[in-house]
Protein backbone atom coordinates (compact mmCIF):
# COMPACT_ATOMS: atom_id res chain seq x y z
CA UNK A 1 0.00 0.00 0.00
CA UNK A 2 1.53 3.64 -0.87
CA UNK A 3 1.20 5.80 2.37
CA UNK A 4 -0.71 8.77 1.45
CA UNK A 5 -0.28 12.51 2.80
CA UNK A 6 -4.02 13.17 4.12
CA UNK A 7 -3.91 16.85 4.72
CA UNK A 8 -7.18 17.73 7.11
CA UNK A 9 -8.35 21.68 7.80
CA UNK A 10 -10.05 21.82 11.62
CA UNK A 11 -12.47 24.15 12.17
CA UNK A 12 -15.66 22.63 9.96
CA UNK A 13 -13.75 19.90 9.07
CA UNK A 14 -12.55 18.09 11.68
CA UNK A 15 -14.45 19.84 14.22
CA UNK A 16 -17.76 20.40 14.30
CA UNK A 17 -19.55 23.92 14.05
CA UNK A 18 -19.93 24.71 18.06
CA UNK A 19 -16.22 23.37 18.28
CA UNK A 20 -16.73 19.85 19.28
CA UNK A 21 -14.75 16.64 17.71
CA UNK A 22 -17.05 13.67 17.01
CA UNK A 23 -15.79 10.21 18.21
CA UNK A 24 -16.70 8.86 14.64
CA UNK A 25 -14.45 11.43 13.33
CA UNK A 26 -11.55 10.53 15.96
CA UNK A 27 -12.09 6.96 15.25
CA UNK A 28 -11.67 7.17 11.09
CA UNK A 29 -8.31 9.79 12.01
CA UNK A 30 -7.06 7.19 14.34
CA UNK A 31 -7.77 4.58 11.80
CA UNK A 32 -6.04 5.91 9.08
CA UNK A 33 -3.07 7.05 11.13
CA UNK A 34 -2.51 3.36 12.61
CA UNK A 35 -2.68 2.14 8.24
CA UNK A 36 0.61 4.38 8.45
CA UNK A 37 -0.79 6.96 6.01
CA UNK A 38 0.69 10.55 7.33
CA UNK A 39 -2.08 12.88 8.53
CA UNK A 40 -0.90 16.46 8.39
CA UNK A 41 -3.10 19.38 9.81
CA UNK A 42 -3.93 22.00 7.53
CA UNK A 43 -5.68 25.29 9.07
CA UNK A 44 -5.74 28.70 10.00
CA UNK A 45 -5.07 28.55 13.10
CA UNK A 46 -2.24 29.21 15.08
CA UNK A 47 0.24 26.21 16.12
CA UNK A 48 -1.03 26.87 19.71
CA UNK A 49 -4.78 26.98 18.13
CA UNK A 50 -4.18 23.15 16.69
CA UNK A 51 -2.12 21.83 19.46
CA UNK A 52 -5.33 20.95 21.65
CA UNK A 53 -7.11 19.36 18.50
CA UNK A 54 -4.11 17.52 17.74
CA UNK A 55 -4.29 15.98 21.20
CA UNK A 56 -8.00 15.17 21.39
CA UNK A 57 -6.93 13.35 17.92
CA UNK A 58 -4.23 11.06 20.22
CA UNK A 59 -1.64 12.11 17.56
CA UNK A 60 1.66 12.27 18.83
CA UNK A 61 4.18 12.12 15.68
CA UNK A 62 3.43 14.34 12.12
CA UNK A 63 3.14 17.41 10.83
CA UNK A 64 0.38 20.43 11.30
CA UNK A 65 0.56 23.61 8.60
CA UNK A 66 -0.95 26.26 10.64
CA UNK A 67 -1.61 29.88 10.26
CA UNK A 68 -2.87 29.53 6.49
CA UNK A 69 0.37 27.87 5.67
CA UNK A 70 2.77 30.75 7.29
CA UNK A 71 3.74 28.16 9.82
CA UNK A 72 4.79 24.67 9.88
CA UNK A 73 5.14 22.58 12.65
CA UNK A 74 6.41 19.00 13.18
CA UNK A 75 4.80 17.24 16.39
CA UNK A 76 7.62 15.44 18.99
CA UNK A 77 5.14 13.33 21.62
CA UNK A 78 3.94 16.27 23.24
CA UNK A 79 5.70 18.83 22.28
CA UNK A 80 5.81 21.14 19.07
CA UNK A 81 8.92 22.10 16.72
CA UNK A 82 8.28 24.88 14.44
CA UNK A 83 10.51 24.15 11.45
CA UNK A 84 9.42 26.58 9.04
CA UNK A 85 7.71 30.12 9.04
CA UNK A 86 7.16 32.82 6.64
CA UNK A 87 7.10 36.54 7.49
CA UNK A 88 6.14 39.52 5.84
CA UNK A 89 6.16 43.10 7.44
CA UNK A 90 2.91 44.53 7.97
CA UNK A 91 3.30 47.94 8.37
CA UNK A 92 1.80 48.79 5.25
CA UNK A 93 -1.24 46.39 5.86
CA UNK A 94 -2.10 47.92 9.01
CA UNK A 95 -1.27 51.46 7.55
CA UNK A 96 -4.36 50.45 5.42
CA UNK A 97 -6.61 48.88 7.55
CA UNK A 98 -6.35 51.72 10.69
CA UNK A 99 -9.53 53.34 10.45
CA UNK A 100 -10.99 50.79 7.58
CA UNK A 101 -14.15 49.58 9.85
CA UNK A 102 -15.46 51.26 13.07
CA UNK A 103 -14.79 48.77 15.80
CA UNK A 104 -12.48 46.49 14.12
CA UNK A 105 -9.49 45.20 15.87
CA UNK A 106 -6.09 43.47 14.07
CA UNK A 107 -3.73 41.10 15.66
CA UNK A 108 -0.14 40.24 14.80
CA UNK A 109 0.95 36.63 14.89
CA UNK A 110 4.06 35.40 16.89
CA UNK A 111 4.38 31.57 16.30
CA UNK A 112 4.51 29.79 18.92
CA UNK A 113 4.47 32.77 21.68
CA UNK A 114 0.63 34.31 21.15
CA UNK A 115 -0.21 37.83 19.67
CA UNK A 116 -0.20 40.92 19.81
CA UNK A 117 -3.39 42.84 19.52
CA UNK A 118 -4.65 46.81 19.43
CA UNK A 119 -7.58 45.41 21.40
CA UNK A 120 -8.90 42.65 23.20
CA UNK A 121 -10.54 40.39 20.95
CA UNK A 122 -14.02 38.41 21.54
CA UNK A 123 -14.11 35.57 24.24
CA UNK A 124 -12.35 32.46 22.98
CA UNK A 125 -11.04 33.86 19.39
CA UNK A 126 -7.66 33.77 20.28
CA UNK A 127 -5.51 30.64 21.68
CA UNK A 128 -2.67 31.40 24.08
CA UNK A 129 -1.36 34.93 25.54
CA UNK A 130 -2.29 38.28 24.21
CA UNK A 131 -0.16 41.30 24.48
CA UNK A 132 -2.12 44.39 23.71
CA UNK A 133 -0.03 47.51 22.17
CA UNK A 134 -0.93 50.75 20.34
CA UNK A 135 -1.71 49.98 16.76
CA UNK A 136 1.19 52.01 15.49
CA UNK A 137 3.77 49.49 17.45
CA UNK A 138 2.19 46.49 16.56
CA UNK A 139 4.28 45.97 12.94
CA UNK A 140 7.82 46.61 14.60
CA UNK A 141 8.74 43.10 13.79
CA UNK A 142 8.00 41.15 10.98
CA UNK A 143 4.98 38.66 11.16
CA UNK A 144 3.46 35.11 9.81
CA UNK A 145 -0.16 36.54 9.94
CA UNK A 146 -2.37 39.74 10.67
CA UNK A 147 -5.93 39.02 11.75
CA UNK A 148 -8.36 41.87 11.40
CA UNK A 149 -11.60 41.14 12.80
CA UNK A 150 -14.87 43.33 13.34
CA UNK A 151 -17.53 41.72 16.48
CA UNK A 152 -20.30 43.95 14.56
CA UNK A 153 -19.38 43.17 11.02
CA UNK A 154 -20.31 40.18 8.62
CA UNK A 155 -18.56 38.16 6.39
CA UNK A 156 -20.14 40.11 3.20
CA UNK A 157 -19.06 43.23 5.17
CA UNK A 158 -15.53 42.63 4.98
CA UNK A 159 -15.60 40.88 1.34
CA UNK A 160 -16.74 44.41 -0.12
CA UNK A 161 -14.55 45.93 2.67
CA UNK A 162 -11.46 43.95 0.67
CA UNK A 163 -12.57 44.84 -2.51
CA UNK A 164 -12.45 48.67 -1.36
CA UNK A 165 -8.95 48.39 -0.09
CA UNK A 166 -7.41 47.06 -2.71
CA UNK A 167 -5.11 44.35 -0.56
CA UNK A 168 -1.57 43.74 -3.05
CA UNK A 169 1.41 41.97 -2.10
CA UNK A 170 -0.42 39.08 0.42
CA UNK A 171 -2.71 36.50 0.53
CA UNK A 172 -5.64 37.03 2.13
CA UNK A 173 -8.60 35.12 3.28
CA UNK A 174 -12.16 36.34 4.90
CA UNK A 175 -13.59 33.56 7.12
CA UNK A 176 -17.01 32.84 8.06
CA UNK A 177 -17.60 36.00 9.75
CA UNK A 178 -16.09 39.43 9.47
CA UNK A 179 -12.54 37.84 9.93
CA UNK A 180 -9.77 38.58 7.48
CA UNK A 181 -6.59 37.20 7.66
CA UNK A 182 -3.57 38.13 5.71
CA UNK A 183 -0.53 36.16 4.88
CA UNK A 184 2.72 36.76 3.07
CA UNK A 185 2.44 36.66 -0.79
CA UNK A 186 2.85 33.12 -1.99
CA UNK A 187 1.64 31.33 1.19
CA UNK A 188 -1.49 28.65 1.71
CA UNK A 189 -2.03 25.55 3.19
CA UNK A 190 -0.93 24.11 -0.23
CA UNK A 191 2.74 26.03 -0.39
CA UNK A 192 3.64 24.24 2.52
CA UNK A 193 1.74 21.11 2.07
CA UNK A 194 4.45 20.96 -1.03
CA UNK A 195 7.26 21.06 1.24
CA UNK A 196 5.05 18.62 3.74
CA UNK A 197 5.25 16.17 0.93
CA UNK A 198 8.65 16.62 -0.47
CA UNK A 199 10.27 15.79 3.36
CA UNK A 200 8.08 12.79 3.39
CA UNK A 201 8.65 10.92 -0.10
CA UNK A 202 5.20 11.08 -0.92
CA UNK A 203 4.14 10.92 -4.82
CA UNK A 204 1.81 13.96 -5.37
CA UNK A 205 -0.54 11.46 -6.95
CA UNK A 206 -0.73 9.99 -3.45
CA UNK A 207 -2.24 13.12 -2.05
CA UNK A 208 -5.66 14.03 -0.74
CA UNK A 209 -7.10 17.10 1.10
CA UNK A 210 -10.10 17.69 2.54
CA UNK A 211 -11.82 21.85 3.35
CA UNK A 212 -14.66 23.52 3.97
CA UNK A 213 -13.39 27.18 3.23
CA UNK A 214 -12.04 29.89 0.84
CA UNK A 215 -8.57 29.10 2.34
CA UNK A 216 -8.50 25.92 1.33
CA UNK A 217 -8.97 26.52 -2.14
CA UNK A 218 -5.11 26.46 -3.14
CA UNK A 219 -5.33 23.21 -0.94
CA UNK A 220 -8.34 21.27 -2.78
CA UNK A 221 -6.64 22.25 -6.05
CA UNK A 222 -3.00 21.01 -5.01
CA UNK A 223 -4.37 17.47 -4.19
CA UNK A 224 -4.34 14.63 -6.35
CA UNK A 225 -7.75 14.46 -4.44
CA UNK A 226 -9.64 17.62 -3.02
CA UNK A 227 -12.54 16.95 -0.95
CA UNK A 228 -14.81 19.68 -0.24
CA UNK A 229 -17.25 19.49 3.02
CA UNK A 230 -20.66 19.10 1.95
CA UNK A 231 -21.66 23.12 3.66
CA UNK A 232 -18.78 24.59 2.10
CA UNK A 233 -19.30 27.62 -0.62
CA UNK A 234 -20.26 26.90 -4.28
CA UNK A 235 -16.77 28.06 -5.45
CA UNK A 236 -14.43 25.89 -2.49
CA UNK A 237 -17.13 22.77 -4.05
CA UNK A 238 -16.04 24.30 -8.15
CA UNK A 239 -12.32 23.64 -7.62
CA UNK A 240 -12.57 20.18 -5.57
CA UNK A 241 -12.94 17.05 -7.09
CA UNK A 242 -15.76 15.50 -4.89
CA UNK A 243 -18.03 16.37 -2.23
CA UNK A 244 -18.58 14.80 0.71
CA UNK A 245 -21.02 15.14 3.53
CA UNK A 246 -21.31 18.42 5.38
CA UNK A 247 -19.81 19.00 9.25
CA UNK A 248 -22.77 17.92 11.18
CA UNK A 249 -22.73 14.18 9.08
CA UNK A 250 -19.03 13.63 9.86
CA UNK A 251 -18.68 13.96 5.93
CA UNK A 252 -14.51 13.95 6.65
CA UNK A 253 -15.00 10.66 8.44
CA UNK A 254 -16.51 9.17 5.47
CA UNK A 255 -13.49 10.08 3.21
CA UNK A 256 -10.81 8.26 5.81
CA UNK A 257 -13.25 5.36 6.10
CA UNK A 258 -12.61 4.66 1.98
CA UNK A 259 -8.56 4.87 2.97
CA UNK A 260 -8.70 2.11 5.30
Amino acid sequence: MQKKLIALDIDGTLLHHDGHLSNTVKTAVQAVADAGHHIVIATGRSTLGAAPVVELLSLTEGFAVTSNGAVTARLHGSDWEIIDKVTFDATPVLDLLKDAWPDAVVGVEDPGIGTKVSAPFPDGELIGPVQVLAWEDLGQVPTTRLTFRSPSGTSEDFKRLVDRLGLHGVNYAVGYTAWLDINPEGVSKASALEQVRRRLHVEPADTVAVGDHTNDLEMLHWAARGVAMGQAPDEVKAVADEVTLPVEEDGVAAVLEQLV
